[in-house]
């Protein structure tokens, strides 16, 4: 029997995912008791490939499932074993592995078969089968490559305008970035429609607390924070931080450790 917690072990992906994959890592968790998480909104989405026992993902028991991104947290709980492997994918790499618009997938969590069918079978099963867990990790690379090149092309001008967001960690205006491509306002939120899922001033949010977050777990203190970030006062950042992760900047900056002795 394992023993209780959570267990990782992560891989970076081949070169040729890496504009599609940011991050693959193989797992098992095991608690003496149900553990309930807030996962947070983020500029990704995640893909499981899971066999064990279900977890309740938004109220749901699912077992292998994958979405697209979010502007609100996900609450999970986890209460048997499971284990498998976790796919973070920029919106363009699930663009290309669903081959569907992602505006049909925002703020969604589906089982695994709805999205990719029997591929999607038989890529657990041949995990499940894999007691290694860097082989597992390599063949989901190996897999993950050949179906996403597989998919339709995205779009260059999107994606130059989500690196474009990225960069400016959020703090880029939905006119200027239109305007640099030569778009009109609404055709720019179309297109992210289709490729990102969100329209930009959501994804711009979700970045932008994404770098607060980063930031404060690194020690800055919650007003830098706040003003290096463009939020227009502290409690417009709460309240960001509510919505997107249910927590609050208070929860996440480091607070000292008390003295030896003390209480």
């Amino acid at each position: 029997m394992s023993e209780l917690g959570l267990a990782i072990v992560e891989a970076d992906p081949s070169p040729v995912l890496r504009p599609y994959v940011t991050r693959l890592t193989a797992y098992r968790e095991r608690y003496a008791a149900p553990v309930t998480r807030a996962q947070a909104a983020m500029p990704a989405t995640v893909l499981i490939l899971g066999f064990g026992a279900a977890m309740e993902v938004a109220g749901e028991r699912l077992t292998s499932f994958a979405g697209g991104l979010a502007d609100r947290f996900t609450v999970t709980r986890t209460a048997e074993p499971t284990e498998g492997v976790e796919v973070y994918l920029t919106p363009f790499g699930a663009r290309r592995l669903y081959g569907v618009p992602m505006r049909h997938l925002a703020n969604l969590t589906l089982p695994v078969d709805d999205l990719l069918g029997p591929w999607a079978r038989t890529v657990v099963a041949r995990l499940a089968e894999t007691p290694s867990w860097p082989d597992r990790l390599a063949l989901t690379d190996r897999l993950l490559t050949e179906r996403i090149l597989a998919g339709p092309e995205p779009d260059p001008r999107v994606r130059w305008a989500w690196a474009r967001l990225l960069r400016a960690g959020g703090e880029l205006g939905v006119s200027s970035l239109a305007d640099s491509l030569g778009w009109s306002h609404r055709h720019l939120v179309s297109r992210f429609h289709d490729q990102v899922g969100l329209t930009p001033k959501a994804a711009a949010r979700v970045i932008r607390f994404g770098r607060a977050a980063h930031r404060l777990r690194a020690g800055a203190t919650i007003a830098q924070v706040a003003a290096e970030c463009g939020f227009y006062d502290q409690a417009h950042m709460n309240r960001e931080f509510r919505a997107l992760g249910d927590t609050t900047p208070g929860q996440i900056y480091p607070r000292p450790r008390p003295a030896p002795g003390a209480h």
